[in-house]
């Protein structure tokens, strides 16, 4: 599958990491004075993580005062005022880590929400040929799962690593002030640390780049799947779709497994340079303490802090995996937002009103690959209430003109005209509210009955459904269900039959007002009574407006105005039934494959 995130994408790595950073950072300051808190009280939480070992050490050299004046010379009270101290301290900074913890977990959600918001709008902005393009589970695993990715990074990792921060700087301070010598022993092991955090970065960086798109193409052969169960059922092909699957699966656990693998080993092995560091401490600290230049307070105290200096290095080392991880997922939904949307339209687009219906298409070529053309010099006209028939066999252009007329996509060369303007002088909205369609590939949503009628006119009436209903020979049914109008359509129409879901789609279209209607196979899915019936209903709907109609089944145009047979990208043949019947040509040849 072509695209972002693809199967083209599967090894590609993160082409600007920081500008993704930045990006996210841009949803988080939405919340900046929030942050600005929760900075404030990460600072206080620190404070008192760091004054806990200086009380530490005061309370031990207390002990290490008394013993040299002898045995019960020991302050106890001293003592236990500087462990009480350091309990205060370290209350305060669990406190007021917790609140920060919290606090940053609903900013996390909120951004989360933002983030959706964004990328549901863009994809509602997006051209046709970006979902034709895109597996639908890659989508749906963009606004889902790297989302989520993105939004667990900003809820933990941000503050963790502000915290880090002040926590190595405070504590390398506070070494400093201690032992100058003692900081020079354990300095050999943080050059190191960093030049292998780096050096990790760059091999793991790919790895979650890899993982994200494999999840994302995953996600888009279940949904597939899913879809088209019935099918894998009726050709029984469960075990090679498992096969496909677990070939996919295990594909996407074996990117999972390698960047977790190499991730994981940054922390023990920044650990075991820490432990390095604090062997070097203690071999430093007994030959100063033995010469007399620090004492036994200082060294518990150093080494304190040396742990505390150390420890956020191992988190932040575990955070730089997290943090990949969350860069690889937001650039998968930033190259999202960044897809071009649909063409705008032009300075000065005027509306379309009152609508007459004269549709004329000039020389028109289109093709979905710049390299293979479709159409070739199309040129037909529809005059307003009259209803075109477009034929021919499978593959012949004929849904292409539905797009190009809907301006789903425009032409590469040639024009088409609308009440004699070009339709892309019109705005966009307009044009497409002066059609109706019905598709093929029925769509209904979870919603009541009456809302899936009235989808496309606002504040329509109960009177209206029932009248554009009625037309639509679904009203009987309808009342037939539990509660009518009001019954709950399950996702997809999943509770009623493919028939049904076409009347009621059909019983939409009739409902939307408007002066030209597209009809695609609109009544593939009922017996044939049932077509008789909303044919009928159909013909005294579009009395006087433009209809363009796709058919399969000849039997159903053959009353069309005119007919355009298409084969191959060319319109070969129009007319009017009789008149093409007559010329024995390749409309005939298709009746007479149907008919004999």
């Amino acid at each position: 599958m072509p695209g972002p995130g693809g199967r083209t994408g599967v090894k590609a790595k993160p082409k600007d990491a920081k500008g993704a950073l930045r990006r996210i950072l841009r949803y988080l300051l939405v919340y900046r004075w929030l942050v600005v808190l929760f900075l404030v009280c990460t600072l206080l939480s620190n404070l008192g993580n760091l004054l806990g070992p200086q009380f530490a050490g005061q309370a031990i050299g207390v002990v290490e005062e008394g013993f040299r004046q002898g045995p019960g010379h020991v302050d106890m009270a001293r003592v236990g005022h500087f462990a009480l101290l350091m309990l205060l301290c370290y209350a305060l900074g669990s406190v007021m880590n917790f609140l920060v913890h919290i606090g940053m977990m609903r900013v996390g959600r909120r951004v989360a929400q933002n983030m959706r918001r964004d990328v549901f709008e863009k994809l509602m902005t997006l051209p046709v040929g970006f979902f034709d393009r895109n597996q639908a589970g890659d989508i749906i695993s963009r606004v889902s799962y790297d989302v989520d990715v993105v939004c667990m990074s900003l809820s933990t990792d941000v503050i963790q690593i502000v915290t880090s921060v002040v926590t190595v700087t405070g504590s390398f301070i506070m070494m400093c002030t201690i032992s100058l010598p003692l900081v020079l022993c354990m300095a050999a092991t943080i050059p190191i640390s960093i030049l292998f955090t780096r050096y990790m970065g760059r091999k793991t960086r790919p790895l979650y780049a890899r993982r994200s798109a494999a999840y994302g193409e995953m996600n888009g052969f279940a949904e597939e799947m899913f879809t088209g169960q019935r099918t894998i059922l009726a050709y029984a092909q469960e075990d090679r779709v498992c096969e496909d699957f677990s070939r996919i699966n295990r594909a996407a656990a074996e990117a999972y497994r390698d960047a977790d693998s190499m991730g994981m080993t940054m922390g023990p092995t920044v650990s075991m340079i820490s432990n390095c560091g604090l062997a070097a401490i203690g071999l430093g600290g007994s030959i100063l303490y033995i010469l007399g230049i620090v004492g036994l307070a200082q060294i518990s105290s150093f080494v304190l802090y040396s742990r505390k200096f150390s420890g956020p290095i191992n988190e932040i080392s575990n955070i730089i995996n997290e943090i990949f991880s969350a860069l690889a997922a937001s650039e998968r939904v930033f190259r999202l937002l960044d897809q071009p949307e649909e063409v705008k339209d032009i300075y000065d687009a005027a509306d379309l009103e009152h609508c007459r219906g004269q549709v004329q298409g000039q020389d028109v070529s289109f093709g979905y690959d710049p390299d293979k053309t479709v159409l070739h010099h199309l040129n037909f006209e529809a005059k307003p209430g009259q209803t075109v028939a477009i034929v021919g066999p499978t593959g012949a252009g004929k849904t292409t003109i539905i797009n190009l007329l809907m301006r789903f996509y425009d032409p590469n060369e040639g024009c088409i005209y609308v009440d004699g303007t070009e339709n892309r002088a019109y705005t966009m909205d307009s044009l497409r509210r002066s059609y109706a369609m019905v598709l093929q590939d029925t769509w209904v949503f979870r919603g009541t009955i009456f809302d899936n009628i009235a989808y496309g006119k606002e504040n329509a009436t109960m009177d209206e459904v029932v009248q554009a209903a009625k037309a639509a020979r679904i009203h009987n049914y309808i009342m037939r269900l539990p509660q009518g109008y009001n019954t709950v359509i399950s996702e997809d129409g999943g509770n009623i039959s493919k028939g049904q879901k076409q009347l009621l789609t059909i019983a939409r279209a009739m409902l939307y007002d408007t002066n030209m209607l597209i009809l695609d196979e609109a009544t593939s899915n009922v017996d044939t009574n049932t077509e008789r019936q909303v044919q009928k209903a159909i013909r005294s709907l579009m009395a006087g407006k433009t209809c363009f109609v796709i058919a399969h089944r000849l039997s159903t145009i053959q009353n069309a105005d005119h007919i355009l047979v298409v084969n191959h990208g060319d319109v070969v043949e129009q007319g009017t039934h009789e008149e093409l019947m007559v010329r024995k040509g390749f409309y005939y040849r298709l009746y007479a494959s149907q008919f004999g």
